[in-house]
């Protein structure tokens, strides 16, 4: 095989084998890779129904075949499970240098089963995988474990690893490689905790084979190309400001979410932009392998009380402890960021369930008792403090640690938990970009603006413009988009790159540029039908997962205060999310029922029975 290394690995933690197996020609292609892969294995061999921290479920590491090559930004891979937060189906998607490593190694997918009975890692090196203990490691944050790892294994090792949130069960723990890269969301990291699975340590020596290599290099040698002609001979503004430079357009537009999302801007927005990121604590930028932009963000963090260094804080975790906590204080969610960071949990959900925490305590529904103490919007102090407790489930965290939904429910107001499918919003107001409010509802594994994000269009015109609070032109454009998507994640790709320079900008939304690159490197020879076809096999795939799962169309929903509260402020003021409009005609477009299943015809359509 080319581009694809043809390698599963197989780990029964049960009984600590490991073993090799095929993989094959016909599901590599039909699946592309990474979320492909992940989602056919899943959807044979996991019921649907199984309790996620069981044994019974399984956790899928893939690569895509353009991990590991000189496609820029291959350096992706997907994580995926069924969730303990949702219940649905999960892919956590990280980039760094973890996943090229892994590719190196021959292996195009890892599949972890069953549950060891005493904490472990695996170690591949080259050829020879194997379960070390990780009984010396149970209990380390995310750093000492990289760290501890690396020392013991040869050099150049990469590490995918838990903190103690994963180890306790935290239901956003997230999976950290290469310290700060998060595979973040929807709790894989809580079932790598529940198998007693602590790392993932690799170190590879083989290349990526290619089809056609002359013609590949010559792909991206004009890619890249058209890339630095775009700029002009400048900068990146993700590589000036990294990922928080989003906080302009997002306020600008009035969908800055504001002390869980009662509001669209944020008086103090300027706090805790990107460009303050540069100013007060930026060391330098860091990209992830072959990544022409480099939004990494090393700082470090010198006030009293938040002192630190790491990386980050990306948008999405500026908008969740920053604006939506009501806090513009960015030492401080600088340094809550490092504890999610260092004890392994998404910072999206982590900030957006202080925020429904603080919502219910000035709304008195929470009991000062509970917390220990008074709680506000704008605590800067108070969103240190719950992060660190919520790690530990130390008292009032243990509840934070269930997510905002089963807090809010906890409290009797389950309504005022700003979720999809019991997961956490990404930064974008749905009621002011239309488009998110569908593509969160939408999503098979709750809100997520990595599942479609229609925000690139709406609010940052890339590939093209689209007005935001218009609903009637977006059931088409979240479908084709979430298609689109699904490929960026089989191929092994990051979206910061790919909807700008592998995609075409116009309203037939195609992945022109990824089909090049998939044929130069696989010579699988798709088609651009064929590759959109793919992606929608996929989306499909996960849809089967979440229906088989127990959820169904009333999941795909949003708060009350999405579609019956119009924004108070800003220039979307007065707009709510036209959901139930814009979900008739998306169903349509899907070939699904009124009900939101894939209809027979669809499913034989995709080859999915």
């Amino acid at each position: 095989m080319n581009g694809w290394m043809g390698k599963i690995l197989r780990v029964d933690l049960t009984r600590g084998e490991v073993r090799d197996e095929a993989l094959e020609a016909r599901i590599a292609k039909d699946y592309i890779g990474g979320r492909g892969l992940g989602i056919e294995t899943l959807l044979r061999e996991v019921d649907p129904k199984c309790d996620p921290l069981s044994p019974e479920n399984k956790l899928v590491m893939a690569n895509g075949p353009l991990t590991g090559t000189k496609a820029p930004t291959g350096a992706r891979y997907m994580v995926m499970t069924k969730s303990p937060l949702t219940g649905s189906v999960t892919c956590s998607n990280s980039g760094g240098y973890f996943p090229a490593e892994l590719k190196k190694a021959g292996v195009d997918m890892i599949v972890f089963e069953g549950r060891a009975s005493e904490p472990v890692y695996l170690y591949i090196e080259g050829e020879r995988a194997e379960l070390r203990s990780a009984a010396h490691l149970w209990g380390r944050t995310t750093h000492e474990t990289d760290a501890a790892i690396r020392r013991e294994t040869v050099r150049g090792t990469r590490v995918a690893c838990i903190g103690p949130a994963g180890e306790r069960g935290v239901l956003f723990a997230s999976i950290m490689n290469d310290r700060d890269r998060a595979a973040g969301r929807s709790g894989v990291g809580a079932v790598m905790g529940a198998k007693n699975l602590k790392a993932v340590a690799v170190r590879g020596d083989k290349e990526v084979v290619l089809h056609d290599a002359r013609a590949f290099a010559e792909i991206v040698r004009k890619i890249i190309k058209r890339f630095r002609d775009s700029l002009k001979g400048g900068k990146h503004p993700l590589n000036l400001h990294g990922t928080a430079v989003t906080v302009m357009a997002t306020q600008n537009f009035g969908v800055f979410p504001t002390r869980n999302f009662q509001q669209g801007t944020f008086d103090a927005w300027e706090e805790i932009h990107g460009e303050s990121l540069t100013r007060k604590f930026l060391v330098r930028p860091k990209a992830c392998f072959n990544c022409p932009i480099g939004c990494g963000r090393v700082t470090k963090v010198d006030e009293p009380g938040f002192q630190g260094t790491g990386e980050g804080p990306e948008y999405e975790t500026v908008y969740a402890m920053g604006s939506n906590c009501g806090v513009s204080n960015l030492a401080a969610v600088t340094k809550a960021n490092y504890i999610c960071n260092e004890m392994g949990m998404d910072t999206i959900s982590m900030g957006a369930t202080i925020a429904c925490a603080m919502e219910l305590a000035e709304r008195g529904f929470l009991p000062e008792a509970d917390v220990g103490g008074p709680l506000r919007f704008g605590d800067a102090r108070a969103l240190v403090e719950l992060t660190l407790k919520t790690a530990s489930r130390e008292g009032f965290g243990d509840l934070l640690a269930r997510g905002s939904y089963r807090l809010a429910e906890h409290y009797g107001h389950p309504e005022l938990a700003m979720v999809s499918k019991k997961q956490e919003f990404a930064g974008y107001d749905p009621r002011g970009a239309q488009g998110m409010g569908l593509a969160y509802a939408t999503s098979p594994v709750g809100a997520s603006h990595m599942r479609g994000d229609s925000a690139y269009i709406e609010l940052l015109g890339v590939p093209m413009v689209l007005d935001p609070l218009s609903w009637e032109d977006k059931s088409e454009l979240v479908k084709d988009w979430q298609d689109v998507f699904t490929v960026i994640d089989a191929a092994g790709l990051c979206v910061f790159f790919s909807v700008r320079n592998l995609v075409t900008p116009t309203r037939d939304i195609r992945p022109q540029g990824i089909m090049e690159l998939l044929n130069a490197a696989t010579g699988a020879d798709y088609g651009l039908d064929e590759l959109v076809r793919a992606g929608e096999r996929i989306f499909n795939a996960e849809r089967l997962f979440m229906i088989h799962a127990g959820l169904s169309c009333k999941d795909d929903s949003l708060p009350p205060r999405m579609t019956g509260e119009p924004l108070p402020d800003g220039p979307a003021r007065g707009s709510v999310c036209r959901l139930p409009e814009m979900l008739r005609s998306y169903y349509q477009l899907r070939g699904w029922d009124e009900n939101g299943i894939p209809t027979w015809t669809k499913l034989r359509e995709l080859g999915l029975v």
